[in-house]
């Protein structure tokens, strides 16, 4: 079977010119075009699995976060996953990782944010995504490997189901049901909640 190809930038570069690569680093409120000029010149496809054991190189993934309001659609794997590391965990992000087919070697993000999320949601809409900020971690195993484009949207009411139920479940919750699971967030989803719930919701 073909390796399925994504969407890296060289970690040295992100270093340099976007501050990341400390695990101190949280989210950075600012950095989208940027990464974008950063994709351009330096970006390239190559296969997952090679990347996955490679720090030299950060996948590119868009993170959106989901609101209704105050409260925030969460979600937990199951074991069904192809993670190991990321099974029973509670997420509020839907990250997906950018593929030739996505285009985004120009820096344009928005075909690979969209497909993942009809991808991982079933909903017949697709919110006005906010820029929230880069995300770099390097303190886990995943992290190291990945940089994070966070945005946020609100489903403003309209219902939102999980598309693969056999690998996830979820649902909308109030801020103390996702801080009462905190020790069980991925890394990614522990950062955003912290950064975000100091924020108001999208309106």
């Amino acid at each position: 079977m073909t390796d399925e190809l994504v969407l890296v930038v060289p970690t040295d570069e992100v270093v340099a010119e976007l501050g990341g690569g400390s695990p101190s680093l949280a989210i950075l409120a600012a950095g989208e075009e940027e990464l974008a000029a950063l994709i351009q010149r330096s970006g390239a496809f190559r296969p997952r699995a090679a990347m996955e054991q490679d720090p030299t190189w950060k996948q590119v993934i868009p993170y959106p976060v989901l609101r209704d309001g105050d409260a925030w659609f969460l979600m937990r794997r199951t074991r069904a996953g192809s993670d190991p590391r990321l099974h029973d965990r509670f997420s509020i992000g839907v990250g997906g990782h950018v593929n030739p087919a996505d285009g985004g070697l120009d820096g344009d993000l928005g075909r690979a944010l969209e497909r993942e999320w009809h991808e991982e949601l079933v909903v017949d809409f697709v919110p006005t995504f906010r820029f929230v900020g880069l995300l770099n971690d390097d303190s886990t195993p995943v992290g190291l490997v990945h940089l994070g484009l966070v945005y946020e949207g609100d489903a403003a009411g309209r219902p939102v189901a999980i598309r693969e139920t056999d690998k996830l479940s979820g649902s909308f919750v109030a801020s103390t049901d996702v801080a009462a699971v905190a020790d069980r967030l991925e890394t990614w989803s522990r950062i955003a909640f912290d950064w975000l719930e100091a924020e108001p919701a999208v309106r």
